[in-house]
C-alpha cells in the first residue's frame, strides 16, 4: 500500500455541451510515498484542454503555464489519466490533496469526459488538509477556516519557494513535507474514506436550508423551545414565518415571563439535518402586544423590533 498526493492545476471554462462553466483540468502532478512516507515515485503530465483552446490570464498568471507550452507537451484527457492509473498501479492505495477540492474537480472532469463521477482507480481518499489542521490550535471562531497550503507550511516551518507554488508536482512535495511534520498513522487511518458510491454522491451534494415547516423528518413545531435567560420549557410558537431562510416564531417563557423572538435555522445535509435555534429578546411593547396578540406574530406590515 502506498500514499498518493496529488495535485491538479485547472482552467476556467465553458462547455457548450453543458452550458455551463467548469474548472478544465490542464496538469497533473503527483507524488508516491511509502508507509515511512518516503518518496518512491513522481508522475506529472500536462492535459490538453478540450473546451477552450487558450488558458485565461489569471490561470496563466497563478501556474506560469502557457499555450504554448501545453501545446508542445501535453496529452488528451483519456490518455492523461489512464497513464496516472497505470502510474498509481495497485487498488489499495490512499489517494490524498489539499482539500477536497481537487478532488471535486476531478470527479466532475470525469463527468463531462465519461459520464461518471465515479473514480475507478481511487478505492480510498484522505483529505490531507483536514489532517493537518487536527494538529493546529484553532480559536473557536476559526475551526471552520480553511489553511491554504502555504501558511500550514509555514505553521510547520518548512521552507517554500512560493514562485514554485501553483504548479502541481511542487504542491504535492510541499504537502508530503506538512504530512511528514505530524505524521500518526492511527490517527490518519481515522481520516481515510472509501471512495464509493456514497462518498462521491456526498462529494457533489449541495446542503440547503429548509424553508418548509414539514420536510421529510423535520417538523418545525417539533424543535424543543427553552428559555435561554432560565432554561425552562417554553411554549411552542403557534405559527411560524419564515425570514431570510430561517423560521421566526414568538414565544413567553412561564417562569421568568420574557418574551423572544424564536427563530430557527435546518441546515439539510446529505444524511443529516442540522437545526440551530438562536433568540432574541422581545421590547416590552411589542411583547404586550404579542400577548394581546394570544401569541400570534404581529402582521407583516408592523414595524419589527
Amino acid at each position: 500500500m502506498h500514499y498518493i498526493i496529488f495535485d491538479l492545476e485547472w482552467n476556467n471554462a465553458y462547455n457548450y455541451s453543458s452550458r455551463k462553466f467548469m474548472n478544465e483540468i490542464i496538469e497533473i502532478g503527483a507524488v508516491k510515498l511509502d508507509e515511512s512516507l518516503e518518496i518512491v515515485d513522481t508522475f506529472k503530465t500536462l492535459v490538453i484542454p478540450q473546451y477552450t483552446k487558450k488558458l485565461s490570464s489569471r490561470c496563466k498568471r497563478i501556474t506560469k503555464i502557457t499555450n504554448e507550452e501545453i501545446k508542445e507537451n501535453g496529452i488528451g484527457f483519456h490518455e492523461a489519466f489512464r497513464d496516472f492509473a497505470r502510474w498509481s498501479g495497485s487498488s489499495d492505495n490512499v489517494f490524498m490533496s489539499w482539500s477536497n477540492s481537487d478532488l471535486y474537480v476531478l470527479a466532475n472532469n470525469f463527468i463531462e469526459n465519461t459520464g461518471s463521477p465515479a473514480i475507478k482507480f481511487i478505492r480510498y481518499y484522505c483529505d490531507a488538509q483536514k489532517y493537518c489542521m487536527s494538529f493546529i490550535h484553532r480559536e473557536p471562531g476559526e475551526a471552520n477556516n480553511q489553511i491554504s497550503l502555504a501558511h500550514c507550511a509555514e505553521m510547520f516551518d518548512i521552507e517554500v519557494d512560493t514562485e514554485a507554488l501553483h504548479r502541481a508536482l511542487a504542491d504535492c512535495y510541499v504537502t508530503a513535507e506538512c504530512l511528514r511534520k505530524v505524521y500518526d498513522r492511527e490517527k490518519l487511518e481515522r481520516y481515510i474514506k472509501p471512495c464509493d458510491k456514497h462518498f462521491f454522491e456526498r462529494l457533489f451534494f449541495k446542503p440547503f436550508y429548509i424553508t418548509q415547516p414539514l420536510y421529510g423528518r423535520f417538523d418545525v413545531y417539533d424543535v424543543p423551545v427553552k428559555c435561554p435567560r432560565c432554561g425552562a420549557e417554553m411554549p411552542t410558537p403557534k405559527t411560524y414565518e419564515v425570514q431570510n431562510k430561517s423560521f421566526k416564531g414568538a414565544t413567553t417563557c412561564p417562569e421568568c415571563t420574557k418574551s423572544y423572538w424564536m427563530f430557527i435555522r435546518a441546515k439539510k445535509l446529505y444524511d443529516d439535518i442540522a437545526v440551530k435555534t438562536t433568540y432574541v429578546e422581545m421590547n416590552s411593547k411589542k411583547a404586550r402586544r404579542m400577548r394581546r396578540n394570544d401569541g400570534k406574530l404581529p402582521k407583516s406590515g408592523q414595524r419589527k423590533s
